[in-house]
């Protein structure tokens, strides 16, 4: 990866967030509201808002679908097609052992991108309508709360003297 390269797909990436966001933000500003004011939900997430509005959202929830399977399913795709170039170069790997360290670290990485990119398909690209409240709360918080925390996990279990304190640790307590 050169240099231009990192940075131009860099400024892509930003570009098409600032894009997104600015449409979300000003469809949502074009929106009526009465009623209670109240999102049951653990943060202002999107959805929750256009549940709270008066207006007709369907013109705003297919342009959200639209952008959601661009925004989500592109990544995924190319996150994907990367894991496929990894197995193949692995199985190139004349070893075992080799192999099986690749495979190991390449799995919980792919398990934990998996379960981000389907839980925010899930959220984002299925219809809301008749999905139960609580099933939306508890994926939010899988995206949220769950993949970001299972990141620094995989990273230092990995890692040999994270292991050998950790052991230290739990025989000094026993």
């Amino acid at each position: 990866m050169t240099h231009n390269f990192c940075v131009t797909s860099v400024s892509i990436i930003w570009l098409v967030a600032f894009i997104v966001t600015l449409i979300n933000i000003i469809s949502i500003y074009n929106l009526h509201f009465c009623g209670p004011h109240v999102i049951d939900h653990f943060y202002c997430d999107y959805e929750p808002i256009l549940q709270l509005s008066c207006s007709d959202t369907s013109i705003i929830q297919k342009m959200n679908l639209i952008l959601g399977f661009f925004n989500a399913t592109g990544p995924f795709i190319i996150i994907v097609m990367s894991y496929v170039y990894i197995v193949i170069t692995v199985l190139k790997i004349p070893s075992n052992t080799g192999k099986y360290k690749a495979f190991s670290t390449c799995s919980s990485h792919l398990i934990v991108v998996s379960m981000l990119y389907g839980t925010l398909m899930i959220v984002y690209m299925f219809p809301t309508k008749g999905q139960s409240l609580i099933l939306s709360k508890i994926l939010s918080l899988m995206y949220t709360v769950l993949t970001p925390l299972l990141n620094p996990i995989i990273y230092t279990l990995r890692n040999k003297d994270i292991k050998e304190a950790f052991l230290k640790l739990k025989f000094n307590n026993l």
